[in-house]
């Protein structure tokens, strides 16, 4: 995604939903997305109501901004999993979701898709012991994810900080070893449940 140099804040605001893009901030009072549930700018809490067009596009900005994608790969994304049999939205979810920063995330290693990011990039992580400094990298059933050995002392340090995440069967976590386990696709139920995807495949069917 093109690095966002404004207030990350204001997307949670604007989107209605907390994305994770600020860390630590985010589980803490100081929120804003917890503090002013309301869009940011002068008028955010006298705005109209949204036309059906307006709705399915918030739909489709909010996926892509929680999950770090351009709109250009986002797109990309969308044209596999409508190419794939099966259903479109929940193929478009598990694809995004499949994402080694994603993972990483979902696994609670830390604080963030936008923190994963960055660990990814500045390689402390390895997928089959091989160490992986793509974000996007697609993680399939059977793969293994490691931190590098030099990494553990800081990875540990994030999740201290963390509050526990849910268990998921489609993953199985280690914090003591560090080591992410994917045992299968997601399924759709055990995806964020707040997300509307037949609203995103409407917008691109128009």
């Amino acid at each position: 995604m093109a690095r966002h140099t404004g207030a990350v804040c204001k997307i949670c605001r604007n989107e209605g939903k907390k994305l994770f893009l600020k860390g630590n901030r985010c589980f803490s009072v100081k929120c804003s997305a917890t503090k002013r549930p309301y869009g940011s700018g002068q008028h955010g809490q006298n705005r109209k109501k949204l036309s059906e067009y307006a709705v399915h596009l918030r739909e489709k900005q909010k996926v892509r901004h929680s999950y770090l994608v351009s709109e250009k790969q986002f797109l990309r994304y969308y044209k596999f999993a409508m190419r794939k049999k099966g259903v479109t939205g929940t193929i478009l979810l598990q694809n995004l979701e499949s994402r080694l920063d994603s993972i990483i995330a979902t696994a609670g290693l830390t604080a963030g898709r936008k923190q994963s990011r960055q660990l990814i990039r500045h390689r402390h992580f390895t997928l089959n012991g091989r160490i992986v400094d793509i974000p996007s990298y697609k993680v399939r059933p059977g793969d293994e994810i490691g931190v590098k050995a030099k990494s553990t002392d800081l990875v540990k340090g994030i999740i201290e900080t963390l509050p526990e995440k849910p268990e998921t069967n489609w993953l199985t976590v280690d914090k003591n070893k560090l080591k992410i386990r994917v045992n299968a696709l997601p399924e759709r139920e055990e995806l964020d449940p707040t997300i509307k995807e037949h609203l995103i495949v409407e917008y691109y069917s128009k």
